[in-house]
């Protein structure tokens, strides 16, 4: 198992090498210039238009549904572990540039909920497809048609082996056995191994509650989304500021660290450069996973919205990346650096989800084990609505790279679940490293996509905010 890990890491290293942070991070950039920094000039709109759905709109849930889906499928393990992770292996200096990749990011997820809607497929049922494979088959013509399958293929992979299911479910039990079962005291073999039974129990319950959900189809995933992410997002956010508040004086501390960190400041001269570098590849990726802007996942889940005004969506589409990094991921971040939880994982050898716990038993008073316990519901709640999105977004691949087979549609619903089930019993490395791996292959023929048709991103946003001018459109 070892071996294959370092082979995983290899890839890892190659798909997310310098190459892919310029190409992320360039096309943020690039689409922030063109959109006169939209994403900050019109935060407001899109945060009016959010709570606000269209009249009339044509699609199958509401605007607000399918923001909900695209944040279930976002605000996940990398809130919580992702963050953790990114910190741990990078330095504090992951988060800055975690949060940075994320201001550009919200034009580059403008830009993909802008071409979600412009060029998806409405059925005569009312069924909508779209997302990447449509924009780039009929945004940059039918002999593009090879990267749009490609896409589906990485994002069908993603969603079975690995940001959908084994990463989420492999954080929730991580969690469980982290309070249930610290010292794995209570454990059965399987496959040649001892499990903790908190992790078997878990494994089987999420498992048995996505059957529930999966087997609905968007309509039921948008209708438990958004229920459940606005409470949650809510709830995890006003506990980060109670831990902030409660270490206020440590806070000022932690930005500098943060920042003096992500320059490969606290390094010997010799390793600054190598220090920023791990710190801008391990908080961009991190990011990436969280947020998925460039990914092209959540236009799939844009292009179910019921609206007629692809720009419009396009707003609502970019305060998912502004809720979940800027705000979320930097909450957890800071939260890890006041309560001395980084100090005690570098010390200690700690990883993922046992960091942010141990900030939360540290960061109020109360006794570690209440810390934990409320750690384990948020990330529990977390995981679980991004195993739902990620189930819609790999649904949606696979129906466009079968034309919509609903035998093989099926089939590929209870592999999921199955997945699900499995997820616990593969290691933590693996898991994050096959994550990271797919996001980045998912990420480029996306990318190209929003390089290639700027012009008509351009054009779209041009054309609503003068109608809007002249009060023909409201």
């Amino acid at each position: 198992m070892d071996q294959v890990t370092k082979v995983l890491e290899s890839i890892d290293g190659v798909v997310w090498g310098v190459p892919m942070i310029v190409l992320i991070m360039g096309t943020g950039i690039f689409l922030t210039i063109r959109l006169g920094v939209l994403q900050f000039r019109k935060l407001g709109t899109a945060l009016k238009y959010m709570v606000k759905n269209e009249v009339n709109g044509e699609g199958e849930v509401t605007s607000f549904g399918a923001l909900c889906t695209a944040m279930a499928a976002t605000i996940g393990t990398g809130n919580i572990v992702g963050v953790a992770t990114a910190v741990i292996a990078g330095g504090p200096g992951a988060l800055f540039w975690m949060i940075l990749a994320a201001c550009f990011g919200m034009a580059t997820k403008y830009s993909e909920g802008v071409l979600s809607i412009k060029y998806r497929v409405l059925k005569p049922d009312g069924h909508a497809l779209g997302g990447p494979f449509y924009y780039i088959e009929n945004g940059m013509g039918r002999n593009w048609k090879w990267l749009a399958k490609l896409f589906a293929t990485f994002g069908l992979l993603a969603g079975l082996l690995g940001i959908g299911t084994i990463t989420q479910v492999n954080g929730i039990a991580s969690a469980a056995q982290e309070f249930f079962d610290p010292n794995s005291q209570h454990t059965i073999a399987l496959l040649g191994r001892d499990y903790s039974i908190s992790v078997v129990i878990t494994a089987i319950v999420v498992a048995a509650l996505t059957a529930l959900v999966v087997i609905g189809g968007i309509k039921r995933i948008a209708s438990v989304t958004t229920i459940v992410v606005p409470f949650m997002a809510i709830a995890y956010v006003l506990i980060c500021v109670c831990i902030l508040i409660a270490n206020i004086r440590s806070i000022p501390g932690a930005v500098v660290e943060v920042v003096a960190s992500a320059f490969g400041l606290r390094a010997m001269a010799g390793g600054a450069l190598g220090a920023l570098m791990l710190a801008m590849q391990k908080g961009v990726a991190r990011g990436i996973f969280s947020n998925e802007a460039g990914l092209g996942s959540a236009p799939i889940a844009a292009a179910a919205a019921q609206t007629k005004e692809p720009v419009r969506q396009g707003l609502i589409s970019m305060t998912g990346t502004f809720i979940d990094t800027i705000v979320i991921c930097t909450m957890t971040g800071l939260t890890i650096m006041v309560t001395g939880a980084y100090d005690k994982a570098v010390a200690e050898g700690l990883e993922g989800a046992q960091v942010t716990s141990f900030a939360f038993g540290e960061g109020l008073p109360w006794s570690a084990g209440t810390g934990s316990f409320v750690l384990m519901l948020c990330l529990a709640f977390f995981a679980f609505t991004t195993i739902l999105g990620w189930d819609y977004y790999s649904e949606r691949c696979l129906e466009y790279l079968s034309n919509g087979h609903k035998g093989v549609l099926t089939t590929y619903r209870w592999l999921y679940i199955l997945a699900v089930l499995v997820g616990p019993f593969i290691t933590v490395s693996a898991v994050w490293t096959i994550a990271d791996i797919f996001n980045g292959l998912m990420a480029i023929p996306n990318l190209i996509a929003l390089l290639a048709l700027n012009g008509v991103i351009v054009a779209e946003t041009r054309s609503y905010f003068k109608r809007i001018s002249e009060n023909r459109l409201q």
